[in-house]
């Protein structure tokens, strides 16, 4: 009976430390780690959206525009440049890594929207079907890396603070020293919003 007393008393303890430690966060720091790792997968999957769209988009354009030659080589060369990149496993926590990443984006966005506007110049290619469903493509994924970049930056602001605030900065000191602050984009909010470009 007293054998009983002892465990009944163990599991009542255990029961309260393991509730008591629940509330004081002690899960917080890898749970905001895996929201940011989800909201990274999310900007890498819309950048690569965007990438598989470059190749057909070009195409188009080139049947209607092949004199404009250093325009689309600038779209491929800076697609080949990003697609290429070796992303390292920690290009969350290395700035270098992850400016790099984001200088490559930021070169197809600047080169998409130059292309954009030289479409204005070949009113055959803006009634094109297969490049109006492009540039419909093209414009529903940047708004998606917008709100995939979005979703990124809070998650990594919600982790970033666990692990400088208290009691975040505890558990971390204790339990996850491995953990690291994460990177996130420098570009302003304008930068990041995809170019709008009218076609009437």
């Amino acid at each position: 009976m007293h054998a009983i007393g002892r465990l009944g008393s163990r599991l009542l303890f255990c029961s309260l430390l393991a509730s008591l430690l629940a509330a004081c966060g002690v899960n917080d720091i890898p749970t905001h780690d895996e929201a940011v790792k989800a909201n990274w997968a999310q900007v890498e999957n819309q950048y690569k959206r965007r990438a598989d769209l470059i190749p057909n988009l070009v195409e188009v354009v080139k049947g209607f525009a092949a004199q404009e030659r250093e325009t689309l080589t600038a779209v491929v060369e800076a697609r080949a440049k990003a697609t290429q990149m070796q992303i390292p496993s920690d290009i969350l926590s290395n700035p270098e890594a992850f400016r790099l990443f984001e200088a490559n984006q930021g070169a197809i966005t600047q080169a998409l929207s130059r292309l954009l506007l030289v479409v204005e110049r070949y009113p055959d290619l803006k009634s094109n079907q297969n490049f109006l469903s492009l540039q419909a493509q093209l414009e529903g994924t940047e708004n998606r890396i917008a709100v995939a970049r979005r979703d990124y930056i809070q998650a990594v602001q919600t982790y970033n603070t666990e692990l400088r605030t208290f009691p975040g900065r505890i558990w971390a000191t204790l339990l996850y020293s491995d953990m690291q602050l994460r990177e996130t984009f420098s570009q302003p909010e304008a930068v990041a919003e995809p170019p709008t470009v009218s076609f009437n």
